[in-house]
């Protein structure tokens, strides 16, 4: 108990001493009209939108190319000539022997026709007959078969003329005059042709924390090292399913539109993106720390009053000595800036924060030492006369 009077005691002195409240000051905003946005930031790779690797499906020597870097061509235009030689000697070949099996169906049809009749009148056995009538369905089969092979080689000799399947520009050529291309396992590259480079786009890497938040038709905005002044924009064009799985780090790849008319950009530049996932343009705002402000009644100085109201969000006014709550709508966020969608009108000064800028003034002892110790027999003794 006497150790409990001298907690209350000590605490009376401390709350004696410190009886003037403290200064506060108070900084205020102004409700005003502006843009909210959040966005995510990422890299990615500038490309055509369409871009196709031009090969050949047969095999031979290169004997001319009509187009180099940077060509601008047509669809169907002769881009590149393979040698013919082999190609017609197979053609050769192929017509060749199909005129010796549609001789040979000729004497098999003969052979049925005759032996048919002599089968109709009992002047030959049925198997004879049968005989007769197998060799020619064979004779017919290895004419079809003839004839697709001469398709065929016609097909392989206009392989040899390459065209171009796109109109665009040659982005890049893999060949030169007198090489030597096999096209045994795999169709070799010979030019890659982008189809316009005045729509490009870029294919950004998103990562999986921020890839929930992107949508298409979200504005970007992007900047590339070969031009660290100039900004363009883009719009996301599609967001697509696939992970892909680097050193543990899951991105999903974002397609974004990039015109480039002045054909700055150029395919393989890296972009720096930025994606606006949340964008809203004059609209009332006011910093959000605004709502989360309330007086304190504890730090009211002499005639300050509260007019506090309901609603679940509310903004703070002061009118002389009165802190006024004015409730409010509000809408979308971005932690730090809010849209305000009713309750205030623009050019309202509200209240933002407040600062404790002065303590009271009490004695040194106590501003040095904790009140609820007991201080040292001597200064209760001289406190005691006093």
């Amino acid at each position: 108990m006497r150790k409990q009077i001298m907690i209350l005691a000590a605490s009376a002195l401390f709350f004696a001493a410190c009886s003037e409240k403290p200064k506060v000051e108070y900084q205020t905003t102004i409700v005003e009209q502006g843009n909210i946005f959040t966005s995510v930031t990422a890299t990615g790779t500038i490309e055509p939108v369409t871009k196709v690797e031009v090969g050949t499906q047969v095999s031979g020597i290169v004997s001319k190319i009509y187009v180099d870097y940077n060509s601008i061509v047509k669809a169907g235009q002769v881009i590149a000539e393979l040698d013919r030689t082999n190609l017609t000697s197979e053609l050769a070949s192929a017509r060749a022997n199909l005129t010796s099996q549609e001789s040979n169906l000729a004497y098999q049809q003969a052979n049925y026709e005759r032996n048919k009749a002599l089968y109709d009148k009992g002047l030959i056995s049925s198997n004879d007959f049968e005989q007769t009538r197998l060799a020619y369905i064979q004779a017919q089969q290895q004419v079809s078969t003839s004839r697709e092979n001469v398709k065929k080689a016609e097909t392989n000799l206009g392989y040899a003329t390459i065209t171009s399947p796109i109109s665009g520009v040659v982005l890049s050529k893999a060949v030169e005059e007198g090489q030597t291309v096999a096209a045994s396992f795999s169709t070799p590259t010979l030019f890659t042709i982008a189809q316009d480079l005045t729509d490009m786009r870029v294919i950004a890497d998103i990562d999986e924390a921020d890839i929930g938040e992107v949508r298409e038709g979200q504005r970007v905005t992007f900047t590339v090292d070969a031009f660290p002044n100039d900004t363009f924009e883009g719009r996301v064009t599609q967001v697509r399913q696939e992970p892909t799985t680097e050193s543990n780090v899951v991105t999903y790849e974002v397609v974004i539109s990039a015109p480039n008319a002045d054909l700055k950009l150029k395919p393989g530049l890296t972009a720096n993106v930025v994606i606006f996932t949340l964008e809203k343009n004059d609209v009332l705002t006011v910093p959000s720390k605004a709502l989360r402000f309330s007086p304190s009644e504890a730090l009211l100085q002499k005639d300050e009053t509260i007019e506090d109201c309901e609603g679940r969000s509310k903004l703070w006014i002061r009118q002389d000595n009165v802190f006024k709550a004015v409730p409010v709508e509000i809408g979308v966020t971005n932690g730090t800036m809010t849209e305000i969608q009713s309750g205030i009108k623009a050019g309202t000064e509200v209240i933002a924060e407040m600062t404790v800028i002065e303590s009271g003034e009490p004695d040194a002892a106590s501003q040095n030492k904790n009140p609820f110790m007991p201080g040292p027999r001597n200064n209760n003794k001289d406190n005691k006369k006093k």
